[in-house]
C-alpha cells in the first residue's frame, strides 16, 4: 500500500533519485541536492507552522510503500507563489491590426511577460517513479492534494494553478527556446529550466524581452508547441482537465507549455469529498476510495476499498488502512470515491 505523508530529511536520498529520472523540463526538482535539501526543510517547517491565510509556504510529500519502505513518488502545493521570487508567465492574446480605408483586417497572436499569478497557490513537483505507474498510484498521488485543498482552506488562495511541462526531447532541446534563444539569450534550455529551479531568476528579468512577442514572427517548430504538452505530461493533464482545470491562455516562458488553473470550489475532488466517522472492520470490501486524514502536520492519504454505512455517515477501513492514516475507531477522514 502506498501511503502519502510530508517528507522529511531522511527522504532527501530518494528524492534526488526522482530528480534524477524526472528528467529535463522538470523546473521543480533540479538535481541539486543541496537545493533540495534547503526544500524539504522549508516543507517541514511549513507543516509545523500556524497559518490561518496562505503566504509562502511549501508542502511537499513523498509517496511511500508501508511494507517497503520505498519512496515511489513525490507531490507538492505551493501555498502563494511569487511573493519571494517573481513567478513569470507569458499570456497568450490577440491584437487586430485593422483599416477599414485599405480593406485590411489582420488577427495576431501576442505573447505577453507578466506576474498575473502572483500569491495564487500552485500544484506542483508531481513525480511517480516508472515502476509504480499502475493501478490508481497516479490518481493518489495527484488528488490527495485535493483532499488537503478542501480539508484545510485557509491554507491555500481560492485559485489553484499547475504549470505543465511543455515540448521537449530526450536531449532537453525546446523548439519554443530555441527562438528565445537565438534572438535574446546565449544558454541552453536545459541550463535556463536548471537555474529557474534552483531559484535564480534574475536573468530572466535581464534578458527577457519587455515587449509583447509576435507569435507569428516565430519559427514554426516554436509556434507549433506553444500551449502543447509533454507526452510524459498528458496523464496528468487529462486527470487535472477532469477536475474542472483549464488553460486561460498562460503558458511557460521557457518551453510554453500550459498553466492550468481552477476556482478551488469548483475542483470536483474538493466538492465531492465529505468527511466520515471511522470503523475498522476485516477484509472490508465496498469502493475504491482515496481517503485523508484530517491532520494537517500529520497528513496522510491513502487509496483502498472502503465500504459506507450507517446512512453513509460512517466508512469501514481495514486495520492496515487505518494504521496508515494514522485514525482509530471513532476518528475523522475525508473520502472521495473513485
Amino acid at each position: 500500500m502506498l501511503v502519502i505523508r510530508p517528507i522529511t530529511a531522511a527522504d532527501l536520498p530518494a528524492l534526488m533519485q526522482c530528480a534524477e529520472e524526472s528528467g529535463h523540463g522538470f523546473t521543480s526538482l533540479p538535481v541539486n541536492e543541496e537545493i533540495l535539501s534547503n526544500r524539504i526543510s522549508h516543507s517541514v517547517e511549513s507543516f509545523a507552522k500556524h497559518v490561518t491565510q496562505p503566504g509562502p509556504e511549501g508542502y511537499l510529500m513523498v509517496a511511500e510503500d508501508t511494507e517497503t519502505g520505498e519512496i515511489a513518488g513525490t507531490t507538492a502545493i505551493e501555498a502563494a507563489v511569487g511573493l519571494d521570487t517573481p513567478f513569470y508567465t507569458y499570456h497568450l492574446s490577440t491584437v487586430v491590426h485593422s483599416s477599414r480605408r485599405l480593406n485590411v483586417h489582420n488577427v495576431v497572436k501576442t505573447l505577453t511577460l507578466g506576474n498575473d499569478y502572483t500569491g495564487v497557490s500552485e500544484l506542483c513537483t508531481l513525480f511517480l517513479r516508472p515502476q509504480w505507474r499502475k493501478g490508481l498510484n497516479g490518481r493518489l498521488l495527484s488528488k490527495c492534494r485535493f483532499m488537503m485543498l478542501a480539508e484545510h482552506p485557509e491554507r491555500f488562495d481560492k485559485t489553484i494553478i499547475a504549470e505543465m511541462r511543455g515540448v521537449s526531447d530526450d536531449s532537453g532541446h525546446s523548439p519554443f527556446w530555441e527562438w528565445l534563444k537565438e534572438h535574446f539569450f546565449s544558454i541552453d534550455f536545459t541550463l535556463a529550466d536548471y537555474l529557474t529551479g534552483i531559484g535564480k531568476k534574475g536573468f530572466i528579468a535581464d534578458l527577457m524581452p519587455k515587449l509583447p512577442i509576435y507569435v507569428n514572427l516565430l519559427s514554426q517548430e516554436a509556434q507549433a508547441v506553444i500551449g502543447e504538452v509533454h507526452e510524459k505530461t498528458r496523464p496528468a493533464l487529462r486527470l487535472l482537465e477532469k477536475e474542472g482545470f483549464s488553460c486561460r491562455g498562460y503558458v511557460d516562458i521557457f518551453d510554453a507549455g500550459p498553466t492550468v488553473e481552477c476556482d478551488v470550489r469548483h475542483i470536483e475532488s474538493v466538492r465531492h469529498s465529505k468527511r466520515f466517522t471511522v470503523a475498522i472492520g476485516e477484509g472490508t470490501q465496498g469502493r475504491n476510495c482515496i481517503i485523508s486524514n484530517t491532520s494537517f502536520e500529520h497528513f496522510r492519504a491513502v487509496v483502498g476499498k472502503a465500504t459506507l454505512q450507517n446512512d453513509q455517515q460512517e466508512v469501514v477501513i481495514s486495520a492496515d488502512m487505518a494504521a496508515a492514516l494514522q485514525v482509530q475507531d471513532g476518528d475523522q477522514v475525508r473520502l472521495i470515491e473513485q
